[in-house]
């Protein structure tokens, strides 16, 4: 991945860079007392604020592990976490309609209930509540975010995790990509450690790898894996593949049909082929991701298109069970001039954001909190853990200790559960920030991220989010719906002619829908994007 710059956040004003000397040992010991009084000021009496995060899957408790009873300590805050039992949608839509949003909501940036719950009134504007209780808020937070996440009314309603500018991947050389082309690391050398990156050998290999190894642990091997089929299609079969092969997202200034690319058919074609030979397991087309995470921890994949983060835990029980049985990221699909990955970062949005809820019966302490955990101190409890029990300070620098570091990598689990450090608590990590603390280790996780470094390339200005409830939002809504349908029925095709047949006609049904006007008008988005980040 590309290159990108180191951001200060700065704890307490920026200090003045001219100053030396004395002038900028008493400015250093200045700045570290007032960081002392912001965090002092914050503990009170000892709150709880309900916290919803959006994700089914997530199940970190609050205030058992190291650092969550430390940023307690810190903060005066006690977390209870809610999580939807099933589907999310219906669950946020459920708290939105009843009027009964807790007091912090945590979902992805591009979900239409963020504008919805913005535009009914029923979040704070987090600027208002940092002018009333806590303008430190101003010196935690990213000006880029903060311009990013700007509403048209001048306010900020949430902040994001995991925000990545343009400028931090052209100026850094370990922030890497999630996406990964995976292995497992036996079956692979087992066979001869194929190239792949071509549809002859990706064919081939996956034909020998399940000749030779039709079954792992008694169950049958599952050829090739993938995310979950939805709404919009599959991001491995789409999005990630489409990555692999350099496509374009625009040419000649304006954006770039991917889903139509002659490359990218050429290896959608192949994908039929192995399933018409019995090669794609049905497994594929129904599993969600419970049954996918199960699946990984048994090592029944041989190979995927995957965000390797999703898997780290099944990859580090793997690992613990047996170091060869890991999984590897390798060189997969290429275009035919064997192009570099274009695999993208995260970005200026981010991942998720957390907005505080009208609701919340202490937006004081809600503002306080949120400053602390984006804060330096704040992010290094989040990253590290605690001093002197999840890392000790050796000659000056910050050492994860040797038995947190092997349960980190054997069991994340137990780990969240006793030091709940590594960005546990997610809904603010800075990526960026924390590559100050990064350690070097030989884990089982290493290997795929680092993998991704060269690759790494912003592609942010193309996340197009149209507004919620809007003809163009229609309109993207229902093509994606007939992707996702025509994708499904691309692979599962009976012959290369039904395979023409369908695609000729998912075009002509999607320019009916307007496609080509949406195209035209996701472009100025594009365009205001770049304009915003000063992108040529």
């Amino acid at each position: 991945m590309n290159k990108l710059f180191h951001k200060s956040l700065l704890l307490i004003g920026a200090l003045a860079l001219s100053l030396s000397g004395c002038g900028a040992m008493e400015n250093d010991e200045q700045a570290s007392e007032n960081a002392e009084i912001n965090i002092t000021s914050m503990q009170g009496d000892e709150v709880t604020l309900d916290w919803y995060i959006n994700f089914s899957w997530f199940n970190t408790k609050w205030g058992d592990n190291a650092v969550s009873k430390e940023i307690t300590n810190k903060t005066g805050v006690n977390i209870n976490f809610i999580t939807p039992l099933g589907n999310e949608e219906e669950k946020l839509n459920s708290l939105i309609a009843s009027g009964t949003l807790p007091d912090l909501i945590t979902l992805g940036w591009w979900e239409p209930q963020v504008n919805e719950m913005i535009q009914g009134d029923m979040v704070y504007a987090l600027n208002a509540l940092a002018d009333e209780y806590d303008p430190y808020f101003y010196e935690v937070t990213d000006p880029q975010a903060i311009s990013w996440y700007t509403q048209p009314d001048g306010n900020v309603y949430g902040y994001p995790c995991s925000s990545v500018t343009p400028d931090d991947v052209a100026n850094n050389d370990n922030i890497g990509s999630n996406q990964t082309f995976l292995v497992r690391k036996d079956i692979y050398e087992a066979i001869g450690s194929p190239d792949m990156t071509t549809t002859e050998g990706f064919e081939a290999a996956v034909k020998k790898a399940y000749e030779m190894f039709p079954e792992i642990d008694g169950k049958p091997l599952i050829p090739v894996g993938a995310h979950i089929f939805d709404d919009t299609g599959n991001v491995s079969f789409d999005a990630y593949l489409q990555n692999f092969l350099a496509i374009p997202y625009e040419k000649d200034g304006r954006l770039y049909d991917r889903d139509t690319d002659p490359e990218y058919i050429k290896w959608l074609k192949m994908f039929r082929r192995l399933g018409e030979q019995g090669y794609l397991s049905t497994d594929l087309f129904i599993d969600q991701r419970v049954q996918m995470e199960e699946k990984i921890a048994e090592g029944r994949y041989f190979c995927m298109l995957y965000q390797y983060i999703d898997m780290s835990a099944q990859q580090k029980a793997l690992y613990a069970r047996d170091p060869d049985s890991i999984y590897i990221a390798v060189d997969g699909p290429k275009n035919r001039n064997g192009a570099d990955y274009v695999l993208p970062t995260n970005t200026v949005s981010g991942w998720t954001i957390t907005m505080v809820s009208k609701n919340c019966k202490n937006p004081d302490r809600a503002i306080e909190f949120i400053d602390y955990m984006l804060s330096e101190e704040g992010q290094k409890t989040i990253y590290l853990g605690v001093e002197g029990i999840t890392y000790d300070v050796i000659d000056g620098k910050e050492v994860v200790k040797p038995e947190v570091q092997k349960l980190l990598d054997t069991d994340r689990g137990q780990y969240d559960a006793l030091y709940g450090a590594d960005d546990a608590y997610w809904m603010f990590q800075d990526n960026v920030m924390q590559l100050k603390w990064k350690q070097e280790t030989t884990g089982p996780i290493d290997q795929l991220e680092k993998w991704t470094y060269p690759y790494a390339t912003y592609t942010g200005v193309y996340d197009i989010i149209l507004p919620a409830d809007t003809e163009d939002a229609y309109t993207n809504a229902r093509i994606q719906k007939l992707w996702s349908e025509t994708l499904q029925n691309l692979l599962l095709a009976k012959s290369e002619k039904e395979f023409d047949e369908i695609l000729e006609k998912f075009v002509t049904d999607r320019n009916a829908m307007g496609f080509s006007q949406l195209q035209e008008k996701r472009y100025k988005y594009v365009e205001s994007a770049k304009e915003k980040l000063g992108i040529e």
